[in-house]
């Protein structure tokens, strides 16, 4: 039986085109399909790409305006109408209150090992920027639980990339984004596994 993912975005929409094509392969082993792509911005990449694969898409504004569990009952309608049971916040960048029906079932992706540059105002280039900043030798990515603080939750699963010297914020990101597209669609078997 497939899982039904909702799938959350704010921008270009990479990981959601890396899931659709990875759940249309039956030799990539993902048993899942797309129920719907959510977004809290008009006008972003991610809304393109569900186009493309038609796919259910609904943009929920004013979320700056609302409470974060205000809002959050808006999208978990959503999501409930689309039967989805598993919800992936992919680049999504908003807070997400969870209800307690979805407790362990919202899955995030960040550009870091977490608990190292993890936090409220990390994210995108602002995280390499930071690893670049500090020094290090190794950075990566994290999959992980969503929990009611910021990159908080339990870890399904991390992968890794080496820091180069000379390397930039944007050629960083790019190593980094090579092993998220591996990373998210391992979790998810992980964690369907479980």
């Amino acid at each position: 039986m497939s899982h039904r993912l909702a799938v959350l975005v704010s921008g270009t929409g990479r990981h959601l085109e890396n899931l659709a094509e990875l759940s249309r392969d039956p030799a990539a082993d993902l048993d899942a399909e797309i129920g719907v792509v959510i977004s809290n911005r008009p006008g972003v990449g991610a809304l393109d790409r569900a186009a493309r694969f038609e796919l259910r898409a609904e943009v929920l504004e004013g979320a700056e305006a609302e409470s974060d569990e205000t809002y959050g009952r808006r999208v978990f309608e959503v999501i409930r109408d689309a039967e989805a049971d598993t919800v992936v916040l992919a680049g999504f960048l908003k807070k997400l209150w969870i209800p307690e029906d979805f407790a362990g079932r919202v899955i995030n992706i960040h550009p870091s090992l977490l608990p190292a540059f993890g936090g409220k105002g990390y994210y995108g280039m602002r995280v390499h920027r930071a690893v670049l900043e500090r020094g290090c030798q190794v950075t990566g990515c994290t999959v992980h639980l969503v929990d009611d603080v910021y990159d908080n939750g339990p870890i399904l699963h991390q992968r890794w990339c080496e820091v180069h010297p000379g390397d930039s914020a944007e050629a960083l990101a790019a190593r980094v984004f090579e092993e998220e597209l591996l990373a998210l669609p391992e979790a998810l078997r992980r964690f369907w596994r479980r």
